[in-house]
């Protein structure tokens, strides 16, 4: 994932209200933007989104090749308990069955969102294949919400967040542990709108 990534600047113009756009980037460069306090605590277990957004580039056919994608009808009701179960399993059985390729070796393009071949896939890849496996296994689509960000070295990436009822969590490529989105020290750039997973929203968060 790279293309997403130079994108940063416009989002961040796009987010940020011209008066406080200074100071909020002067915050994000000494590590104090969005630090929580006690009474946000409710508010920031969930990912912020900001204004209507463009999808990436990569996933602006992602509704017409994969319509699950951008579904928002529940198949089965399913108690927390159980989909936390579900959610781990899945998330640890792609991460475990799914090669990372990139898209400019598989593809010979620089960014291509689909599901991983035989040979494998990159981050937004395992993405839609761990959102589909959850929607089959009776996950609430409207739950599964695919998220651009930049990473730890401020690297392009996606993740699919877990909309739980406690709060968002991050079930990543990197990892098999599934974080709290605001443990996870990534800048999130925008994700499929709650509301309506076929459009986007930016999202002006460091977590």
């Amino acid at each position: 994932m790279k293309s997403f990534g130079s994108e940063l600047g416009t989002v961040v113009g796009r987010l940020v209200p011209a008066t406080a756009r200074a100071v909020g980037l002067a915050a994000l460069a000494s590590g104090a933007l969005f630090a929580p306090a006690p009474a946000e605590a409710r508010e920031n277990s969930f990912i912020q989104t900001a204004v209507s957004s463009p999808p990436p580039s990569g996933a602006r056919q992602l509704c017409r090749q994969y319509t699950w994608a951008c579904s928002s009808k529940r198949s089965v009701v399913l108690t927390s308990q159980q989909e936390m179960r579900i959610v781990n399993r899945v998330n640890r059985r792609v991460n475990a069955t799914t090669r990372e390729v990139t898209d400019q070796s598989q593809y010979r393009t620089r960014e291509r969102w689909a599901l991983p071949t035989s040979l494998g896939g990159d981050c937004e890849d395992f993405a839609l294949l761990k959102k589909r496996d959850l929607i089959r296994a009776g996950i609430d689509p409207s739950k599964l919400l695919i998220a651009t960000v930049l990473d730890r070295q401020r690297n392009a990436h996606a993740v699919l967040v877990y909309r739980s009822a406690s709060g968002d969590l991050v079930l990543d490529n990197l990892t098999n542990r599934i974080k709290r989105w605001s443990d996870t020290r990534y800048f999130f750039l925008r994700m499929q709108d709650p509301r309506k997973p076929s459009s986007w929203v930016g999202v002006y968060g460091r977590s």
